[in-house]
């Protein structure tokens, strides 16, 4: 006798919750210049542009979270973004080859909305430079 799960999905998770503490390993590495440091410095008002800004990582991770999102399900047009943090280990300076990995931490529904984090860890290397964490809210 086949058992037919018929409970009802929670209609507002749109991430599957099998990707809640998957980390998916990046596969382009980004060569950071230091055009990109100072045009990254010039857009949010910094001077001194020896070393990158401490906002400059997002700069790497966006693209590679969004991606990684993306392949989940999640309705970007329903997407805001609630958070950001970082985790600086040492500053990002130009010649630094860094590679992506993106971290679904956690995912839960609040007031009708789901809230997603994502950790992006920057690596030149083994060594892990700067963690950023992103919290995006879908809105119902």
């Amino acid at each position: 006798m086949q058992v037919i799960d018929r409970t009802p999905r929670n209609p507002l998770t749109v991430l599957d919750p099998d990707l809640i503490g998957r980390t998916f390993p990046g596969t382009e590495t980004t060569l950071v210049s230091q055009e990109s440091i100072n045009s990254f410095s010039a857009a949010v008002g910094e001077s001194d542009s020896h070393v990158a800004p401490p906002t400059f990582a997002i700069s790497i991770t966006l693209d590679q979270s969004q991606k990684l999102l993306q392949e989940s399900g999640l309705d970007w047009t329903r997407v805001v973004h609630g958070d950001q943090r970082f985790d600086i280990k040492r500053p990002i300076v130009a010649g630094d080859s860094l590679i992506c990995s993106s971290t679904i931490e956690s995912a839960r529904v609040m007031a009708g909305n789901e809230i997603v984090t994502v950790r992006s860890d920057l690596h030149s290397g083994t060594e892990l430079v700067v963690s950023t964490w992103s919290t995006l809210v879908v809105r119902a």
